[in-house]
């Protein structure tokens, strides 16, 4: 009966366990008393649960999270316009980069004119032409787009591309120009410069003679000027004509205007600025000092 009345205890106990696991789980224990030995209420945690959907198969409502609840407005995209391309040059600017501009503008066959260093109309015109073919607005300003694509279709232009016309700096002096009233022709550069006592008062593009007719080097004088003079070998207008070495003179040359180093003179040094070389035989006197160099 001992044993019999042992193992009904433990049924007892286990039976006891059970129940004691089940309050837990659904928490339903009670609570321990407090410090004034009253007995607490169970704190009960609500946890955020998927809403279960209606019985008719609908979507289930948005859950209420304190108030009434509004559907919330769809926010339209925010697009921000794309920067207009940076312009590089314009109409009325000069410099090496419009040099460079026109020069490649010729690569391409969009400019006949030039390179003159200034971004005048017949550039500005090139450019839309070369714009609108393209498919670029059609501005006449030179801006990074229009610019990377030209680029990409020509060479970087040597320096007689970028000095066609004139324009180059001029080199250093020749020693032999450093006194008395002299005029100073590099063929390296080919510059001519008007210089009085070493200081040089203006300086002018020029070009030379050919293979066959070339102008010759050393140091001469002016020994005649002919304003209106017209070549007797050739029948050739030579305007402003001074002559240095038999029949070859620095004079002012139509042709190098019209073709810049496109051409060449029969010896003579050409002068494609008529201003400036108008104003220079206003100045030499016969007997004035003439060098030609490399």
């Amino acid at each position: 009966m001992r044993i019999r009345g042992v193992a009904a205890a433990g049924t007892v106990f286990a039976v006891f366990a059970v129940f004691a696991a089940l309050a837990v789980l659904v928490g339903c224990t009670a609570q321990p008393p407090g410090a004034d030995g009253k007995h607490r209420s169970p704190v009960h945690i609500t946890l955020p649960s998927r809403s279960a959907p209606a019985p008719d198969g609908s979507a289930p409502a948005p859950a209420r999270t304190g108030g009434a609840s509004a559907a919330t407005p769809a926010t339209a995209p925010v697009t921000t316009p794309a920067a207009a391309p940076r312009v590089l040059w314009s109409r009325g600017d000069s410099g090496s980069g419009v040099r460079e501009l026109q020069a490649r503008l010729r690569q391409v066959a969009w400019l006949a004119d030039g390179p003159t260093g200034t971004y005048d109309d017949l550039t500005e015109r090139a450019v839309r032409g070369f714009q609108g073919k393209r498919g670029l607005p059609r501005t006449g300003r030179t801006d990074t787009v229009t610019w990377q694509r030209l680029l990409a279709m020509t060479h970087r232009p040597g320096k007689w591309e970028l000095y066609l016309m004139g324009g180059q700096p001029a080199a250093a002096p020749d020693p032999r120009c450093l006194t008395g009233r002299v005029l100073c022709v590099s063929k390296t550069s080919r510059t001519l410069r008007w210089m009085i006592d070493g200081r040089t008062v203006s300086t002018m593009s020029v070009r030379f003679g050919t293979r066959y007719s070339p102008t010759r080097e050393g140091v001469f004088h002016v020994y005649w000027k002919s304003r209106h003079h017209v070549s007797t070998l050739y029948d050739s207008p030579m305007p402003y004509a001074m002559f240095f070495s038999g029949g070859q003179a620095v004079h002012y040359s139509y042709d190098f205007a019209a073709r810049g180093y496109a051409g060449g003179s029969h010896g003579c040094v050409n002068v494609r600025d008529e201003a400036a070389i108008a104003a220079l035989f206003a100045r030499v006197r016969t007997g004035d000092k003439v060098v030609v160099y490399w």
